[in-house]
């Protein structure tokens, strides 16, 4: 507590930065994981391939895939954003998959006696439908990166990371724990938030 009354503000600025890392892997990720999760629920064979690939981006550890960004990229934000937006695959993808996949066929099958394209029914039936499911991989996502985005302090890319890292170097716990305390916060609200968000879609 003496420390982040001391240090308020850049505490408050480390949070920020933490925030808008995560924010623009989501705003990244989602794009790319949309489509190949209406691929993966529409062709099941390439599907398994799409989540297998997915899946094993995930295993790798985080430190490794950084210190690989790091070579190509460089140390700072960018190879912490890209970074993130690989391991936030897994999640969205699944969370597509699993809400198409969840649709009632019978609404599907009304849809096109009503003569919708494929398009449409996917975009005004099968996506609404589909929502609260997909916004739960959307949430499952955001609260990985908010932990994973710590590792970014490693590389120079901000975020509440660097609080605990040069915690770490200094052996001062202070920082440390203030650092994972407000990332766990951060986590909390974020799901809090996203939670809600459900349940609206659900209505």
């Amino acid at each position: 507590m003496t420390y982040l009354l001391a240090h308020g503000g850049i505490v408050a600025q480390r949070l920020g930065e933490h925030v808008v890392l995560v924010a623009i892997a989501l705003a990244i990720a989602l794009p790319i994981a949309l489509p190949l999760g209406v691929l993966a629920a529409r062709r099941p064979r390439l599907g398994a391939a799409i989540l297998a690939t997915t899946g094993a981006l995930y295993t790798i550890p985080s430190l490794a895939l950084l210190a690989l960004l790091v070579v190509v990229l460089g140390i700072g934000p960018l190879s912490a954003i890209v970074a993130l937006v690989v391991y936030a695959q897994l999640g969205l993808v699944r969370g597509v998959v699993a809400g198409l996949r969840g649709v009632d066929p019978a609404l599907v099958e009304a849809a096109r006696g009503l003569g919708l394209t494929a398009r449409q029914t996917l975009l005004r039936v099968e996506f609404p439908v589909a929502l609260p499911v997909v916004l739960g991989g959307v949430r499952l996502a955001a609260i990985t990166l908010v932990a994973l985005a710590t590792v970014a302090g490693w590389i120079d890319a901000g975020g509440l990371g660097t609080l605990i890292f040069e915690g770490l170097a200094e052996h001062h716990t202070q920082p440390v724990v203030v650092g994972a305390l407000a990332a766990a916060a951060l986590a909390i609200a974020a799901d809090a938030a996203l939670r809600g968000a459900e349940r609206w879609a659900r209505r």
